[in-house]
Order: structure tokens, then sequence, then C-alpha cells
């Protein structure tokens, strides 16, 4: 489930909590969290909604100015689901894209092996976005012959392991993704 940066903001403050989207099967469900760049989201309840029973109250805790435009963005025939939420931690990710201490490379080395058992990838998906900063996903993928959805999967695994980090448009290395390829290129 993604948000939008100003919704992400409000998340942060506090004024949303509430979230619809049209799933044909929901991608979070009530009892689990998310991870968003503002921080870890308990998600209190995922369940089925109605049109009808929308109003105005609802719209602003999702951070619409008015159930009209609300309406607007729910067009599509997939079951809609009203999502209820509170922030309720820090982005582990943002502790982790600090740290560059020898102990957090060595267990991030560790990590990336593991990722590339099968075939080798986050070298150069490092070294790409080290290259290619605040570029578009679809334009990064293009660049290596890989189909977007994926490529971005595999960021997002990267990110998770606080190596990258999500832009307005497209990625950077964090210090510790900087870090990481530093050490490589010293031999260390």
């Amino acid at each position: 489930m993604l948000f939008k940066a100003p919704v992400l903001n409000a998340i942060a403050e506090g004024q949303v909590t509430l979230a619809f989207r049209r799933w044909r099967k929901p991608t979070v469900r009530g009892g689990g969290t998310l991870t968003t760049p503002v921080g870890v989201l308990s998600i209190d309840a995922v369940e089925i909604a109605a049109l009808e029973t929308l109003d105005a109250i609802q719209a602003k805790r999702a951070g619409y100015a008015s159930l009209e435009a609300l309406l607007a963005d729910l067009s599509g025939q997939a079951p809609l689901y009203r999502i209820s939420f509170r922030l309720t931690a820090e982005d582990p990710r943002k502790a982790l894209a600090l740290d560059t201490s020898a102990a957090g490379l060595a267990a991030v080395e560790i990590a990336l092996a593991k990722l590339d058992a099968r075939t080798p990838w986050t070298t150069s998906t490092l070294d790409l976005i080290a290259a290619h900063p605040s570029v578009r996903a679809p334009d990064l993928a293009a660049l290596q012959g890989r189909e977007t959805p994926p490529f971005k999967t595999n960021v997002r695994k990267l990110k998770a392991l606080g190596l990258t980090q999500s832009l307005e448009i497209g990625y950077r290395l964090s210090p510790r993704g900087e870090a990481l390829l530093a050490a490589r290129r010293s031999g260390g």
C-alpha cells in the first residue's frame, strides 16, 4: 500500500488515519504493520466498505478536502476497502541507513550474499543507483534491461537493509550504501 508524499506528511502529523483502496485482494491485514517513509503503521482494521457509507469525516481522515474528492479517486470495479491505521514507530530503515559501522557493513554483506545466491543482482543495482540518483525506476530498470515491477521489488529489498533511500523521483544510496561501496572499492 503506497501513499503520496502529501498524505505521508499528514500521517506523520497525525491528521490521516484512514485509507481507501480498491483491491481484488487486500495487501495489508488488520493486526499487521506497514513500514512507510514516515514510520511504521499499525493496521487496526481492513474491511469492505460501500460507497454510500462514506462521509466527509472519513474523507478528511483519509486526507481528502471533501467527500467528492475522495469519491473521484475511487473509480473502478474491484471491491472497496477501508483501512484504519495509526503511526506507532519511526521507520527502522532510517537508523539502518545511518549505520556505517564495520559490524553493520559485515551483516549487510551476509544479507546481500543471500540475496545474490541464485542470481547476482545487488551490486549492479547499487552501482546503478549510485551512478544515477534521482532517476525514475522505469528508466533505471530499462538501463538494466529489466521490467520495472521486479526492479522495484529488488530496490525495496536493498532499502530494507538500509542501503538505499527513496526520493520524490527515483532513489539514492544511503550513507550505509555509500559506505558499503567505498569499503568494497578499498578492499575492506
